[in-house]
């Protein structure tokens, strides 16, 4: 049986089914997701998304969804699934569901009666088209199927209405046809491997529910075009193609175009494997540069996730060559940050203060795998990093005579616990941050490592910055999150972690177990570590109800499991060998999210009480990223 199989008493169940989600990305920012069962709960999600640089920064689905419909004897029987306001479902595909899996593919199968069909799809990399691949495994009298597009043409952000402005007309091409529903925006081409009949009959569907919009407040109701219908003839043991792009192709080179791409596809057979491709699918290729996105459905680039997830979603996995294209874009946007002060529109958010200490951490983790062509590639810019915040160029950090860094966090948030209430950060960390200072400690002392033996000021300044750090920090027990003034933050939050973890501590052997222990007994669950403790006041665990009510929840109480990366690369460190099997412990706890939500990959946060349910990016880069470079570590043991 494959690793990802469901079988159909969770397909049959839809209270089960519509909370399991899939995703597929063509690797250059377009995709194609929705819930195992072909039933849109999200705005996000779509047969086709894709982003239209030419409208704005957005991802615009083009393409909702194409219910199937299998006709026998003059008998119609809907494979699709659509929810309608009042939790209503009509059709009802959903229950002729025997099978889902995702070994290499999705696949779907279906039975009506003595029809099988099979249903695969896949994304064609970096080029914005799905093709889905339809084979009849078994019939016993004449089969026609129908195919039925749903159209949106709208951003991930927004929703459609019945408007009077849609065009509703279509345009012939081979074996298909093009539609463009308003001006400014790409044709969408759908074409069959063979020719199918088309029937032009406009008409909109209304009161489409998302129920994950509902949950989290938004608008969610949303009217799509059906601008008409395909139908065609399939025979038993034929296989029909469908493609769904921007451009027109050659129907008769479908197959071929996914025997290719099928051909590059990995197995998804273990956890690793999934995360593997996981991982991949957070690359976007565009004419500029490579980067990361932070996460699925809704995030872009940013440069504090796309460093901290680099080594885990390319060199845990081997790919030494991806790292390298990713940071040579990286790199090009750093110097235009640090020479010129220009901030970048494809990796966003490059000035906030933690960012450019990431990238000398990428660079550290490279080093351990390729020492000599990480220094060749990367010391000049790593040096130019803590040259340029030594020199009081960074805008929001200032570099203290105590060797620390401080930072303005009242009126904009400045760390990764970034959640604001009318313009103001929820949880406004200001002063002396943990481990932004535990992150400036461990670069100093990289660059004091890679620098000329005579270059002694990298030295100079850890002298006094690692006694500063205990004076300014250490509370006996552990690290006080922040420091301002007279004022010490004692919350007890994971950030403290990356100062005993990181390679180059400022904390001794007894520091760092101390700080170990307190995260394990107050912070640690089985999906990584809380970001605030259930003792303190302000424990708010569940990522639930609206944008206000979750946003105060964001960081005060659920787990964050990227941070599971740090708090085993502590336990290791610590325990060396007798830790093993404890962290392995703790990847089981993780592999169990392989069958939930979206099925394969890792979300972005989980409740912080049990049973720990999921919340967020459906797909999050960090999360991923760390939990693969602790699996590798593991593996190195």
């Amino acid at each position: 049986m494959d690793y990802l199989n469901f079988d159909r008493s969770t397909l049959a169940n839809l209270e089960k089914a519509l909370t399991k989600e899939m995703l597929r990305t063509n690797r250059s920012g377009a995709y194609n997701s929705t819930t195992i069962v072909d039933c849109n709960t999200r705005k996000y999600h779509g047969q086709l998304v894709v982003p239209i640089p030419e409208i704005d920064g957005d991802n615009y689905v083009l393409l909702s969804s194409l219910d199937e419909t299998i006709i026998q004897h003059n008998a119609e029987f809907n494979l699709g699934v659509h929810q309608y306001a009042g939790r209503q479902y009509s059709p009802n595909g959903h229950k002729y569901i025997r099978e889902f899996s995702c070994n290499v593919i999705s696949k779907t199968v279906y039975r009506v009666g003595g029809v099988i069909i099979s249903k695969e799809r896949l994304m064609v990399k970096n080029e914005a088209r799905t093709i889905i691949k339809y084979t009849l495994l078994d019939a016993h009298s004449a089969t026609t199927i129908r195919f039925k597009p749903f159209l949106a043409f709208r951003s991930v952000n927004a929703l459609s209405k019945e408007n009077s402005n849609a065009k509703t007309n279509y345009f012939e091409i081979k074996n298909g046809v093009r539609y463009c529903m308003y001006e400014g925006f790409p044709f969408l081409y759908l074409q069959f491997s063979k020719a199918p009949q088309y029937h032009h009959q406009p008409y909109w569907y209304k009161g489409l529910e998302y129920e994950k919009e509902q949950e989290r407040g938004y608008d969610y109701l949303e009217d799509l075009l059906v601008p008409g219908y395909f139908e065609m003839s399939i025979k038993k043991g034929e296989s029909i193609y469908v493609s769904e792009g921007l451009s027109e192709v050659s129907p008769r080179t479908l197959k071929t175009l996914w025997d290719k791409e099928l051909s590059q596809r990995n197995a998804r057979t273990d956890m690793f494997n999934c995360l593997k491709n996981a991982a991949r699918q957070f690359a976007k290729k565009q004419k500029e540069g490579t980067y990361l996105l932070a996460g699925y459905p809704w995030f872009k680039a940013r440069a504090r996730d796309e460093f901290l997830s680099l080594p885990g979603c390319t060199l845990s996995i081997g790919d030494e060559d991806m790292f390298n294209e990713i940071a040579a874009s990286a790199v090009t946007e750093i110097n235009a940050f640090i020479e010129r002060g220009k901030l970048s529109t494809l990796l966003e958010e490059i000035d906030v203060p933690s960012a450019l200490l990431w990238f000398v951490w990428a660079v550290q983790q490279y080093a351990a795998v390729n020492k000599d062509e990480a220094l060749n590639r990367y010391k000049k810019v790593v040096l130019g990093i803590v040259d340029f915040i030594i020199a009081q160029k960074h805008p929001n950090i200032t570099y203290r005579e105590n060797g620390l860094l401080y930072v303005v966090g009242t009126e904009k948030p400045v760390t990764w616990m970034n959640a604001v209430e009318d313009g103001k950060p929820i949880t406004p960390r200001t002063g002396y941050v943990v481990e932004i200072n535990a992150l400036w400690y461990n670069a100093l002392s990289f660059a004091a490592e890679i620098s000329h033996p005579d270059d002694k000021k990298y030295r100079d300044i850890l002298k006094i910055a690692q006694p500063a750090f205990i004076g300014v920090f250490w509370n006996g027990i552990y690290l006080y999150d922040y420091v301002e003034g007279f004022y010490k933050d004692v919350e007890v939050r994971p950030n403290m972690i990356y100062a005993a973890s990181l390679p180059y501590s400022p904390l001794d052997k007894f520091q760092q177990k101390s700080v170990l222990d307190i995260c394990t007994k107050e912070l640690l669950t089985t999906k990584g570590l809380r970001s605030l403790s259930p003792k303190s006041g302000g424990y708010r665990p569940n990522y639930v109800g609206g944008m206000k009510e979750r946003n105060r929840n964001y960081h005060n109480g659920p787990v964050w499991p990227f941070l599971t990366g740090a708090y085993c690369d502590l336990y290791l460190k610590i325990h060396k060998a007798g830790g093993i099997s404890f962290v392995e412990r703790l990847m089981i706890g993780m592999e169990a999210e392989m069958k939930k939500l979206c099925v394969g990959t890792l979300s972005e946060l989980f409740d912080g009480n049990p049973p720990y349910k999921g919340h967020g990016a459906m797909s999050y880069a960090p999360t991923v990223a760390e939990t693969l470079r602790t699996i590798k570590q593991l593996n190195s043991e």
